[in-house]
């Protein structure tokens, strides 16, 4: 006899081979219960990276005697009655399986009580319940978890470091903080507080929390709904980049999941606005009605399915790149605050920096009316700058708030050209301060949004060449190119064999770029072998960003003041002024503030 039945001991622990993978599972496990719970406070307390100890209270519900006995067997769950329910799963967690597979694989003991009456008190090892009596505890549960794998040595030696672990609760910990702003979330470790959130239903404060005060104060808020979807949540501005994906955080009706897809969506919407290999800062967060979404897909239920995805995707992408069309994106230079002496305290007024006119005691000598006078005779160069023949100069069109043209204008202020760095940077200034820019992201920028647009109108229409194209090609692409024949001719592109893995072109639409129209062809190739399809409108894009960084000046180049001019205004006149079609920054704007601050002209 070959088939039998496995005990349900055996069967709990191939289940939390599934369910509890690592400590950290251990912890989401629990602290999803807790908020299922309606939990206000939750406070998690782990001794080696969760592996000795993981103790979770919390002040949520709790259970009756009944239902807490119920809750260690398998497949019990409060929340899916029937098939109906699991299309419209409204909580965290449903499947049933997480208590009963902890306590497979350690030692637990949990206290709770629903508050009107006595609790519950059990005690696990290995699965089966060693003690039970009545407790005293407190309204909530708390549930403590030892030895996690005692009795499967072998899950251990795929344990990682103390800090690895550790890592990966406190990551955990920053995600559900992220998702949950209105619970409170205390995580301690061998005793020593790790983080702790107010639990006050403000995201920003969260994300101060989790990211640091300066990420936070660099996040825009964003929020669009449609008939299907609500989106809410903060975008960092590109200067606040990372060199992965982790810090993109999405949130599903409070699940936070991990999406390739959606992640990709966001990253389109900051489009040309981040450096190659960088990734944004993101909380993004979407509500939507449980049968558009499936979350049964994954032991974990990180992962889910969508159904809309297209609009959600498309909603996603356009919500990003519209809040920063509307954002000025310049990154400030900013001085760090100098430690301040015991001896006296500072007061600063950050809106309206003074200088000591030597009427008040200060520190640093006061402002002589000699360069007073200086101040006064040189206002004047602020805004004049270089003088110009106003035959080469246009003056910007004045501000009408009814313009498209003048709102994007406003994003970059009217700045004075003063001289150049080195070749490569103009320097400017206005009212606000000094700016200093890079000529080649500028003028990239400039060329990338004309070529852009100047592809984007362009049809298939073939312009027949008088001497064909050959390409040679390897035995993987001719294949390719001979199944997707089709595909081809219905973006303007004919392929003749002509040899033995060689192809010749005798046309190609108009809008290719003149010089460029090899790397077109190998692109759209490409795109077959990777996709299956060709998308028309990301070759455009990339011919366009090749165009412009091959035609824009360069590094040590000299600019006459007129040329300078032209840049700027250029350069104000663009759709997204503040970085190249790489993503590198292109202006960095230093206030009069930390100018003055930089000299000690101001405390």
């Amino acid at each position: 006899m070959k088939i039998f039945q496995m005990t349900d001991a055996l069967a709990n622990k191939i289940a939390a081979g599934e369910v509890v993978e690592r400590p950290a599972s251990v912890v989401k496990e629990l602290v999803e219960n807790s908020i299922d719970a309606n939990s206000t406070w939750v406070k998690i307390e782990i001794e080696e990276a969760g592996l000795q100890k993981i103790n979770v209270i919390d002040n949520g519900e709790g259970m009756s005697e009944p239902d807490c006995l119920k809750s260690f067997s398998r497949h019990a769950t409060s929340k899916i009655k029937n098939e109906t329910d699991l299309f419209h799963v409204k909580t965290l967690g449903f499947r049933g399986e997480a208590l009963a597979s902890i306590a497979a694989v350690s030692r637990l003991k949990i206290k709770t009580s629903e508050g009107d009456q006595s609790g519950t008190l059990l005690e696990l090892e290995g699965g089966k319940i060693i003690n039970q009596r009545k407790s005293d505890a407190r309204k909530g549960t708390e549930i403590l978890v030892e030895d996690l794998f005692f009795n499967t040595p072998a899950r251990l030696k795929y344990m990682k470091t103390i800090h690895t672990e550790l890592g990966h609760i406190t990551d955990l910990m920053n995600r559900l903080a992220l998702s949950h702003p209105d619970v409170r979330f205390e995580l301690t470790h061998n005793g020593r507080q790790l983080s702790k959130t107010a639990g006050t239903g403000d995201l920003l404060q969260v994300i101060s929390q989790v990211y640091g005060m300066n990420v936070a104060k660099k996040m825009v808020p964003i929020t669009d709904k449609s008939l299907d979807f609500q989106l809410d949540g903060f975008i960092a501005k590109p200067e606040i980049t990372r060199a992965s994906r982790n810090y993109i955080s999405t949130i599903i009706n409070g699940r936070f999941i991990k999406s390739i897809p959606l992640s990709q969506a966001i990253i389109r919407g900051y489009h040309t606005l981040l450096p190659i290999g960088r990734m944004p800062v993101v909380v993004l967060s979407i509500t939507m009605d449980p049968i558009l979404v499936d979350v049964n897909v994954h032991p974990t239920k990180l992962e889910v399915r969508f159904s809309k995805e297209k609009e959600l995707f498309q909603m996603i992408e356009e919500l990003i790149r519209q809040t920063f069309r509307q954002t000025s994106l310049i990154p400030e230079v900013e001085q760090p605050e100098p430690k301040p002496q015991q001896s006296f305290q500072r007061s600063i007024d950050f809106d309206e920096p003074k200088r000591d006119s030597g009427n008040s005691k200060s520190y640093f000598p006061p402002v002589t009316k000699k360069e007073q006078q200086f101040d006064q005779a040189h206002a004047s160069d602020i805004k004049t700058g270089f003088q110009v023949n106003e035959q080469d100069y246009v003056p910007p069109v004045q501000k009408n708030t009814e313009t498209k043209t003048v709102e994007k204008q406003e994003r970059v202020p009217i700045m004075y050209p003063i001289g150049q760095l080195h070749g490569t940077y103009l320097l400017a200034q206005n009212e606000n301060g000094l700016y200093m820019i890079d000529q080649h992201a500028a003028q990239e920028r400039v060329k990338y949004e004309f070529f852009r647009d100047k592809l984007g109108k362009s049809d298939n229409t073939l312009q027949e060449l008088l001497l064909p194209m050959t390409f040679e090609f390897s035995k993987q692409e001719s294949i390719f190119i001979d199944q997707y024949e089709e595909e081809f001719k219905r973006v303007g592109l004919f392929f003749e064999e002509f040899g033995n893995q060689t192809y010749i072109i005798r046309s190609h639409p108009v809008w290719f770029p003149t010089g460029y129209e090899e790397e077109v062809i190998r692109e759209m190739v490409d795109q077959i072998m990777d996709n299956e399809q060709v998308n028309i409108e990301s070759i455009r894009e990339d011919a366009a960003i090749m165009m412009s960084c091959k035609g824009s000046i360069k590094a040590n180049h000299y600019l006459n003041e007129q040329d300078m001019f032209r840049l700027l205004e250029d350069l104000r006149k663009t759709t997204d002024p503040f970085t190249c079609p790489h993503g590198r920054p292109i202006i960095v704007h230093f206030s009069s503030y930390e100018l003055e601050k930089m000299f000690k002209r101001v405390m």
